[in-house]
């Protein structure tokens, strides 16, 4: 019997190629608060990134724009 194709689905196809953020300034910023960072926290911060990122190119180019403006983002 043939082995089934992993699809595109769960959290590995969710997580972003690369980081998109600047670790040690994220760091920084938490220790700052007097908090310590987990292992997958910026992992995890990151993939919020390439959600919200997506979703304002998404948003962008429903309204006809390919440039991508702050009011895009909604938080």
């Amino acid at each position: 019997m043939a082995k089934a194709k992993k699809g595109k689905g769960g959290a590995a196809a969710a997580k972003p190629a690369e980081m998109m953020l600047v670790a040690s300034k994220v760091k920084q910023a938490i220790r700052d608060a007097g908090c310590n960072t987990a292992g997958d926290a910026l992992d995890g911060l990151n993939a919020y990134v390439a959600w919200l990122v997506g979703a304002a190119v998404r948003r962008a180019t429903e309204n006809g724009r390919k440039t991508v403006r702050a009011h895009d983002f909604h938080i």
